[in-house]
């Protein structure tokens, strides 16, 4: 099964936006699931039910990040690149959607202030675009990866 479908799966499943793409992703960054699971629960919902950034966005560039990111701080070449893959990942995500920001992708004017997660039932489903974009945000990624393979 490819990451999308995987991502797609994971949130239908109950994964965050965040949590699904990561997780799709976590066997090739070389981290264990419940790490990955930890460490993206936060950006759901657009960073803790904010509607901010997409959490499938942050998902998708947290991977990124581990797979292609750099560690010497003082590296400003990496650090340009890296942020110029983080730039085109987000660019062809907004291409798709119109934006990154969950609210906008949501129909939302303004944050919400409940850190309550909604009920995940049917009309849930129905309602909601962010299955699509779990999937889109991993077929980003995974297409970038096989244009761009891991040395």
């Amino acid at each position: 099964m490819n990451e999308k479908d995987v991502a797609i799966r994971l949130f239908l499943e109950g994964a965050n936006c965040a949590q699904a793409v990561f997780l799709a992703f976590a066997p090739r960054c070389g981290i264990d699931r419940d790490t990955a699971v930890r460490l993206a629960a936060p950006f759901g919902g657009g960073v803790g039910r904010q509607r901010e950034v997409c959490g499938a966005v942050s998902g998708m560039c947290m991977a990124a990040g581990l797979l292609y990111g750099y560690t010497d701080f003082t590296d400003t070449a990496a650090k340009t690149e890296h942020y110029r893959l983080i730039q085109e990942l987000c660019d062809a995500f907004r291409a798709r959607f119109g934006s990154i920001v969950c609210r906008d992708l949501l129909g939302s004017k303004q944050a919400f202030t409940s850190p309550e997660p909604d009920p995940r039932n049917e009309e849930y489903y129905k309602t909601r675009p962010c299955a699509r974009q779990v999937g889109a945000a991993a077929e980003i990624l995974a297409d970038y990866i096989e244009k761009h393979p891991i040395v």
